[in-house]
């Protein structure tokens, strides 16, 4: 069996543990080697192949065995931003709970202990935003949701997040 073959393989039986998008490291631990320059080399040829897409730098899934659309950008965001807290928040929460009329559609913002950035993915936009507020502080006003394997702001955090980002408020006023 091909080195191609086997990662493929690897990747068909990590979608049923939950896997989809996977980092370089992950996908040479799979194939039991180093993740090194001629690994990455061989990353590079499987996309060249068709094997293999690169949903953001350094995260790639299978073509064949890809993750579920309703749930990939979650799991890029998770490999991005891995740990440190990261809490569906700003607008993207607001939508999702209705207190804005607004739908984002293909952009996720996130804020995170981590560093702020944007990245354009398959699946959509990921924006990142740092909050220096300290983890004690932000917990209680987390919920986990099962449904995406991620935390999410109750409506008075991801307001406050708004406020705090320095972010449009006009959809809010009538809520303030």
């Amino acid at each position: 069996m091909t080195k191609s073959h086997e990662l493929l393989n690897a990747l068909a039986k990590a979608v049923y543990v939950g896997g989809g998008i996977h980092s370089a490291t992950e996908l040479a631990f799979m194939l039991s080697e180093s993740c090194n320059p001629a690994f990455r080399k061989f990353l590079g040829d499987c996309i060249k192949k068709g094997l293999l897409r690169r949903v953001v730098k350094g995260c790639y899934e299978s073509v064949i065995t890809s993750p579920e659309p309703d749930t990939a950008i979650y799991k890029i965001i998770k490999k991005l931003r891995s740990g440190v807290l990261n809490y569906i928040s700003l607008e993207t929460q607001l939508s999702h709970t209705g207190d804005i009329s607004q739908v984002l559609i293909y952009r996720v913002t996130i804020v995170t202990k981590g560093r702020s950035g944007c990245f354009d993915t398959p699946y959509g936009v990921v924006e990142f935003t740092h909050t220096k507020k300290p983890v004690e502080q932000i917990a209680p006003n987390l919920y986990f949701d099962p449904n995406i394997k991620m935390y999410r702001a109750h409506k008075e955090q991801a307001i406050a997040d708004l406020k705090h980002c320095q972010r449009n408020l006009h959809m809010l006023e009538s809520q303030i």
